[in-house]
């Protein structure tokens, strides 16, 4: 959300500007969906001139995440993450493993996502893009 444009990115990357360095973490799972995603978007874009931007954009994801601390889907994210697949909540999986490591670390997730993070009992959640 943040690399997007518009009023909500803006009101995040204001708000993480205001932060101590490092405070902010991002997680190995965030990075892995991201870059995903860029890799797709390259891979579906066959014309070779075409593909600058998208390497643009993979280019910015990968200075985005070397930039900040990264959380990994470490033992202790997987004891939560076993947890809580055993309670069959209602949830992704990608964001099952989010949350367990923003509950390994004792962290507030920062997300749009609240419907579906808020089901994930213990987990602090906050919306910095309203």
């Amino acid at each position: 959300m943040m690399q997007r444009g518009g009023s909500d990115g803006d009101r995040i990357r204001k708000r993480i500007s205001g932060c101590p360095i490092g405070a902010v973490k991002v997680t190995i799972i965030s990075y892995e969906e991201q870059v995903r995603g860029r890799l797709a978007e390259i891979s579906r874009t066959h014309s070779i001139v075409k593909q600058q931007v998208p390497y643009e954009r993979l280019t910015e994801t990968l200075d985005l995440y070397c930039k900040a601390p990264v959380l990994a889907f470490d033992e202790s994210a997987i004891a939560h993450f076993q947890r809580l697949w055993l309670m069959r909540l209602r949830v992704g999986t990608m964001d099952l493993k989010i949350a367990a490591i923003a509950l390994a670390h004792n962290a507030t997730l920062l997300t749009r996502n609240r419907s579906d993070f808020e089901k994930v009992p213990g987990l602090l959640v906050e919306d910095w893009s309203v």
